[in-house]
């Protein structure tokens, strides 16, 4: 049996970035083209300071002030979009579905996440299915982010798994290709449904039907 990998952000929580601009700065996000423009100035593709963040090499009153003095937006404004991200982080139920008949099936369940550590707190303190897995690797404690080969290199150490008996399911495609690179095997996730029908036609999980 294959050991099941899944990335959070994406594809066990929702998470929509440019929904949560719209919210939080109504007045600078006033329709889908300015909120992408605002999501793209903010988060930078989760490399520069977001990807610091995420590294859990900057705090957050110090990526408040970066962003603030890179982007023109006041501190208020970005510490509001900061503090907004956890309520954001709402569980995908059919995605939970997935990971409940996964454990009932036997299957070894780990996590890969980019996440700052304020959030991945959050996320282990209020939901119970993160207790579900065998272990987990957040960026933010070891200091390195997907895609990097060496994270990686440390979460095939902390499952205690071969790269070849891994299957890691990620949102983003250059996390999946990253994947690949490091010996496992990978899907990129569209929907929870896909995500199951992959993992049945390629004989990692479940029963093939």
């Amino acid at each position: 049996m294959k050991n099941i990998v899944f990335d959070f952000a994406g594809v066990l929580f929702h998470w929509q970035p440019h929904e949560l601009l719209r919210r939080c700065l109504p007045a600078r996000a006033t329709d889908e083209a300015s909120a992408r423009h605002w999501e793209a100035q903010i988060f930078q593709g989760y490399v520069g300071d977001w990807g610091e963040f995420d590294r859990g090499t900057v705090a957050t009153a110090e990526l408040v002030r970066r962003i603030a003095r890179r982007t023109g937006l006041s501190e208020p404004e970005v510490q509001a979009v900061v503090d907004a991200v956890p309520a954001e982080l709402q569980p995908m139920p059919h995605t939970v579905a997935l990971l409940q008949r996964l454990r009932d099936a036997g299957h070894a369940l780990y996590f890969l996440s980019n996440m700052p550590e304020p959030y991945a707190v959050h996320l282990e303190r209020e939901h119970a299915f993160v207790g579900w897995f065998d272990a987990g690797l957040f960026s933010s404690r070891v200091h390195h982010n997907k895609p990097e080969p060496r994270i990686f290199e440390l979460a095939a150490q902390r499952f205690q798994a071969a790269p070849s008996s891994l299957v890691f399911i990620d949102d983003m495609p250059a996390n999946v290709q990253a994947a690949r690179d490091a010996g496992w095997n990978a899907l990129h996730f569209q929907n929870a449904l896909d995500c199951e029908r992959h993992l049945r036609a390629n004989r990692w999980a479940l029963d093939a039907r």
